[in-house]
């Protein structure tokens, strides 16, 4: 049940949300979300009618909003974290730090997008009640929720523009930069007509890759949410659960959620499934939003040359360019993109830190990481595959 707090200075009220059932659902739509899926509330109700948030998950759900007589003017989608895993801004290392001196880092306050790492707002704001002053507000008033509850730390993970202007004003959160890939669309007209842009060694590589996925005989058939069958969503389940497994753990998302996701998000959910021998061999899960798509789990059957960077790359890529998609974001990690048309490009995050000495550690750790991550993807930067500078 939500908790209500009187806060005069603003002559709102700020409100608690404790669980995903009593969000009020016309006044979250009326959040401004810019198109982005992984806060839209049927993808938050399906991770907690799933159990993959709430309960014993480690994510307990601590919306921190504003609200007038109205309803909701602004809302921080924020989490009780009682571990690190699913955030991917990685602080287990601070963690630990805690540990050996005695102090306490779980608890914390996470605002993000539970198991993503993909920017987005934070901040959300009625799109009719826009504004930094309330974006601001609702900064402060994460800040205090954080403090209600005796926490050390508070967590903004993968803010967008907006929220980092937002940020930047309030001295009481330190910035976090990381790298990841990104694939921007400059008008091409077709996957033929982007790889007019490669030189011609990086172009004659993309064609074998993709012509030796057709030499194996396998084709590509696409599924919205809507349209995939039962066991067509059991077998991406299933094949994206073997590369979990492989790596030594459980996937974030049951096969519940994947039922879930595919009944109530409709066409922003997306399964790319290769098909060898009229049978699923592969399958690469997206998410389609207002101009981005989001590459998010990968699973295979068996090993094939070239098929990961085919179906969860290639194909993207090409979809992006039919659907006018501007952006492709198609996760962490990987340098391997580099070569198919993904550039580097700079994640951000926010964390407050109550206590002072470790503050101004932490402090000078990130100033050191961020001229390391700014030499890293200027580094990498020197090696995409277009023929002219990105930036001409």
């Amino acid at each position: 049940m939500p908790t209500v707090i009187s806060n005069e200075l603003r002559a709102v009220r700020t409100r608690i949300f404790e669980d995903i059932a009593s969000l009020p659902a016309v006044e979250w739509q009326a959040l401004e979300l810019g198109g982005y899926p992984f806060l839209r509330l049927e993808f938050l109700r399906a991770l907690e009618q799933s159990g993959c948030i709430g309960a014993d998950s480690g994510w307990t759900v601590h919306f921190v909003a504003l609200e007038d007589e109205r309803g909701l003017l602004a809302v921080a989608p924020s989490w009780l974290k009682h571990h690190s895993y699913g955030e991917f801004v990685f602080d287990f290392a601070w963690a630990q730090a805690y540990s050996r001196h005695g102090l306490r880092y779980y608890p914390k306050l996470v605002a993000a997008a539970p198991f993503t790492p993909a920017t987005g707002p934070r901040l959300l704001q009625h799109r009719n009640e826009g504004g930094s002053e309330l974006a601001g507000k609702l900064l402060q008033e994460l800040g205090a929720a954080a403090d209600r509850l005796g926490l050390e730390t508070a967590h903004l993970l993968f803010a967008d523009a907006d929220d980092l202007t937002v940020i930047a004003q309030n001295p009481d959160w330190l910035l976090r930069t990381d790298c990841q890939f990104h694939w921007v669309n400059r008008g091409y007209a077709s996957f033929d007509d982007f790889l007019q842009s490669f030189t011609a060694e990086k172009r004659k590589k993309a064609k074998r890759e993709r012509r030796r996925v057709q030499e194996a005989g396998i084709h590509f058939e696409t599924r919205f949410g809507r349209e995939a069958s039962e066991a067509e969503i059991l077998r991406a389940w299933q094949l994206h659960r073997t590369t979990f497994l492989q790596r030594g753990n459980e996937p974030y998302l049951n096969l519940q959620a994947f039922h879930l996701l595919a009944r109530d998000m409709g066409d922003s959910l997306m399964f790319k499934f290769a098909i060898a021998d009229g049978e699923i061999v592969a399958v690469a899960v997206f998410f389609v939003g207002g101009e981005t798509l989001y590459g998010r789990y990968w699973g295979s059957a068996d090993s094939y040359h070239s098929l990961h960077f085919e179906t969860c790359y290639h194909q993207g890529i090409e979809f992006c360019i039919a659907h006018g998609l501007q952006r492709f974001e198609p996760g962490t990690q990987g340098e391997h993109k580099v070569s198919r048309g993904f550039a580097p490009t700079y994640t951000h995050s926010a964390h407050r830190i109550v206590q002072p000495q470790f503050r101004a550690a932490i402090a000078d750790y990130l100033a050191r990481e961020r001229v390391a991550v700014e030499r890293y993807a200027e580094g990498i930067a020197e090696h995409v595959p277009y023929k002219e500078s990105l930036d001409t």
